[in-house]
């Protein structure tokens, strides 16, 4: 597929499902690893991106993202870059509990958070405003290194989140309106001026991805 150079394209990808992912727990900074269900899906979404005229493939240090990196990778003929401000939320000491585990658990903390959910920080942990610093001084410099081509970018929920919010134009307040499955693709285009648009959201099966589609 031919490109125009003067755009500049970014895959935007969550990572894969993983082990204990049907339990809806804060994993933040815990390390866990893809299941067998997450690298299949990451394979088939590899094998939808083999032949793009991609020039990187960068991911969060964590092992759910540099493992799904490098099965894309891999279908590229590439070898991922870890940067690791790319990195999900760190819950603190939420870590590993539910909502409901938080809301008994920490109920004083728990009602600071719903009352400032963006400026917040769990003990111990970040704030979304803190994760948005972090992944929107990374995502500047990769677009500024990636100008007129196209590159990856495989990270997690919460931080493809801010970053489809800032494209958007969406105050921080919206994240959760925006759904990132496991293993999900975004595509977004970058015009010369700095106009984004966004090509697709939270890609699944069937997405223009794996008809041949994507942007090129």
């Amino acid at each position: 597929m031919s490109m125009d150079r003067k755009t500049t394209t970014l895959l935007l990808i969550r990572h894969g499902h993983t082990i204990g992912g049907e339990e809806r727990r804060y994993k933040g900074h815990i390390d866990v690893e893809l299941s067998e269900r997450g690298e299949k899906a990451m394979q088939r979404l590899a094998e939808d991106l083999a032949g793009l005229d991609i020039d990187a493939v960068y991911c969060s240090d964590l092992k759910r993202a540099t493992k799904s990196a490098s099965i894309v990778s891999a279908a590229l003929g590439l070898e991922p870059l870890v940067v690791s401000a790319l990195r999900e939320r760190n819950f603190g000491r939420w870590e590993g509990m539910s909502f409901d585990e938080i809301s008994a658990a920490y109920p004083e903390e728990f009602s600071r958070w719903a009352q400032d959910p963006l400026r917040f920080s769990p003990p111990a942990g970040e704030s979304t405003v803190e994760v948005e610093l972090r992944t929107l001084s990374a995502l500047r410099s990769l677009i500024d290194r990636h100008r007129g081509g196209m590159f990856c970018i495989v990270a997690h929920g919460g931080v493809n989140r801010i970053i489809l919010c800032h494209f958007m134009g969406l105050p921080l307040e919206n994240i959760f309106r925006i759904e990132q499955d496991y293993g999900c693709l975004n595509i977004i285009e970058i015009f010369e001026d700095g106009l984004p648009v966004i090509k697709l959201l939270n890609g699944g099966p069937g997405c223009p991805a794996r008809e041949g589609r994507v942007p090129a």
